[in-house]
């Protein structure tokens, strides 16, 4: 049986969630994000048209475009809209993966038998946009790449159908740039050998990719030959990382907790920026010296910054920790995760915090974790005050 996938995606969905507040913003250039000193977390398609981009600086975007409406932005709005997409997704489609904050997949394999793929997609889709307002663009073919390609080309508020017969002809003309993976470095590289179509890319000896780009030379071939076996993975809540710490010895001491609780925090949120992971639930775990076990949860906007995670977390041990037992371990979950990126949720830090951020962590990837840290948590580490 054929494959099919379907990619659906929420056209320019920061900016659309916006005009849900206000029709005014309708047909104007618009940019999200922080400030004269932050950076463009997404901009409408009136704003792009100027060659304004996400990350870029606040400043340069106006530069280019003087006439935008600069919005700080609502991450929390926004992940509330984005939980309610998936869930009329989820009430509908067999399997969903949620991509990221604003992207699903679904399996669909097998329902032409009973009803037409492509017009059960198009009924999703005005679903979605009936009960939130969002605009929605998709397309369905045999596998995820050439569904989320085509659905790029369908844009905005499109939809395509790219059967298996067409798939190369699809393909053939496009960009390499089009290819999801293939980034500026990528591009330039390729380009510089006279490879800039994904026909070209794919008509290639699959052999000279692999020695000029390794491993990833193999699957940027099998991408622009339109050959993708990978699996729309259910959105489960097994899409969670953890980190638990039992003390040698049950203690009360709060500056030891808290100290751990940061060291914690920052390791977690290092480990989700590191895969692309943002996070939209925060758990907390006290098992006392009894063995009593208490557990709270927050829902937050999605992040993977240690400041956000950390204020969160300690607002939770706050509330959860009123026993004043001796503790015997403490544990952090992050659930509900998402792919993305950190600067989407950092509308009210400025360009230095996201330099700060990515700057860190290339120091813990090239030189090890513990090179770099808060001071509290290298306190923890010393066990110094």
């Amino acid at each position: 049986m054929e494959r099919a996938v379907v990619h659906m995606d929420l056209d320019t969905f920061f900016v659309s969630c916006e005009r849900l507040n206000n029709d005014k913003l309708n047909g104007i250039p618009v940019i999200i994000g922080g400030g004269d000193r932050g950076v463009v977390a997404s901009c409408s398609y009136e704003a792009r048209y100027f060659g304004v981009r996400s990350a870029m600086p606040i400043k340069m975007a106006l530069r280019l475009c003087p006439e935008a409406k600069v919005i700080k932005g609502d991450m929390e709005m926004y992940s509330r809209l984005s939980h309610t997409v998936t869930e009329i997704i989820e009430e509908k489609a067999p399997v969903v993966e949620k991509a990221s904050i604003d992207e699903h997949y679904l399996d669909i394999s097998g329902m032409d038998r009973f009803f037409g793929a492509y017009k059960w997609t198009e009924e999703l889709m005005q679903s979605v946009t009936r009960h939130t307002g969002l605009p929605v663009s998709f397309a369905l073919s045999v596998n995820k790449t050439v569904a989320k390609i085509g659905t790029g080309e369908a844009k905005p508020i499109g939809k395509k159908e790219i059967p298996s017969e067409m798939v190369r002809p699809f393909l053939n003309p496009l960009s390499i740039k089009k290819i999801p993976g293939v980034g500026d470095a990528s591009f330039q590289l390729l380009s510089r050998i006279g490879i800039r179509q994904i026909h070209t890319l794919a008509d290639m000896p699959v052999e000279v990719l692999q020695q000029m780009i390794g491993k990833n030379g193999i699957e940027l071939w099998k991408k622009a030959n339109g050959i993708d076996n990978t699996p729309v993975e259910p959105y489960t809540e097994r899409k969670s990382i953890s980190t638990e710490h039992t003390f040698d010895r049950d203690t009360i001491d709060l500056f030891v907790l808290r100290a751990l609780i940061s060291d914690m925090v920052e390791k977690l949120a290092f480990q989700l920026r590191s895969e692309q992971w943002l996070t939209s639930t925060v758990v907390l775990k006290i098992r006392y010296a009894n063995f009593d076990t208490e557990t709270k949860q927050s829902r937050i906007p999605y992040t993977s910054a240690d400041h956000t995670l950390l204020q969160c977390v300690t607002e939770l041990f706050d509330k959860l920790y009123n026993r004043r037992m001796r503790i015997r371990l403490i544990g952090i979950r992050l659930t509900n995760l998402v792919h993305g990126n950190l600067q989407i949720n950092l509308f009210e830090d400025t360009q230095e915090m996201v330099s700060l951020y990515q700057a860190m962590d290339h120091i813990k990837n090239r030189f090890g974790y513990d090179k770099i840290g808060r001071a509290a948590g290298f306190r923890f580490m010393t066990g110094r005050k």
